[in-house]
């Protein structure tokens, strides 16, 4: 089994380093409020606490960072970089520009890199069932690909480059949060129309139309239940990343509206379901 350092211990990252521990890997913890790693640590056997990034990363056989964005992860990592000596998988959700600007910096210092983020939020991370999204080096990915299988369900290796697991990762999350929007709107409607949750959703799910996901989302709204997997304010950070790679359709904008609006509305922190608190 491998060392592996986590550092981020926010949702995701917490329930990764539950997740390899529990699969016999010795898990190092690391996040900038210490409180929240010492907590995974005290509730999970085999992850430990560490107030040092440098302490964590030191002898790993893998780094894995999950932090907010490229910033926060070229902050922690650079100082890092010149004494890493296990392989980087970086599966922050950073954008393409800011996957090949952290493997630019790992090239510079002979790092060995991933770009690596996720379909799949906490709960299929505890359960690993996360979907791996990875570009990089084949002989790269083949070290790790073990570990990677025991976070999740599927690896796939859409490219040899530095950001194409990104460019994958911000179309998908952008798919997510329209297809959130429009389970609201279309339980809206229904209400409108005097039909009732239950009916609709089995009437959608008898078929080709069915979408569990869909149907995880709107009995979540229909409970007022929105304890965070993907939180909106996070939702609409990675419709912004895209923005600044292309430009959004009408469809997108409006999206990225109805996201602003809920963050401003004070939900940000929730899960991406809250955009039905907000009309």
């Amino acid at each position: 089994m491998s060392a592996v350092a986590v550092l981020g211990a926010g949702g995701l990252g917490a329930a990764m380093a539950a997740r390899l521990a529990d699969r016999g890997h010795e898990v190092r913890l690391w996040n900038r409020t210490s409180a929240k790693a010492v907590a995974v640590a005290d509730d999970t056997d085999g992850v430990i606490a560490h107030d040092d990034a440098a302490d964590a990363v030191a002898g790993a056989d893998v780094v894995l960072t999950v932090l907010r964005d490229a910033d926060a992860v070229a902050d922690v990592l650079s100082p890092l970089l010149p004494g890493l000596t296990g392989t980087w998988v970086q599966a922050s959700t950073v954008g393409p520009a800011g996957a090949r600007r952290l493997g630019a910096l790992a090239a510079d210092a002979g790092v060995r890199y991933l770009d690596a983020p996720v379909s799949g939020s906490t709960q299929p991370a505890r359960q690993g069932a996360l979907v791996w999204l990875v570009a990089g080096p084949d002989d790269v990915l083949d070290e790790v690909r073990p570990l990677l299988g025991d976070l999740g369900s599927e690896v796939q290796h859409v490219d040899t480059g530095t950001s194409g697991g990104s460019a994958v990762k911000l179309a998908v999350n952008a798919w997510l949060s329209a297809a959130t929007v429009a389970i609201s709107d279309v339980l809206a409607l229904g209400d409108g129309l005097g039909v009732d949750h239950d009916v609709l959703r089995a009437a959608i799910g008898a078929g080709p139309l069915r979408m569990p996901y869909a149907e995880m989302k709107s009995e979540l709204m229909d409970a007022g239940t929105y304890e965070p997997g993907f939180a909106v304010a996070n939702a609409l950070k990675d419709l912004e990343l895209a923005a600044d790679e292309v430009a959004p359709t009408p469809l997108l904008s409006e999206l990225a509206a109805r996201l602003r609006r809920t963050v401003d509305a004070g939900h940000g922190e929730e899960d991406v379901a809250a955009v039905h608190r907000v009309r």
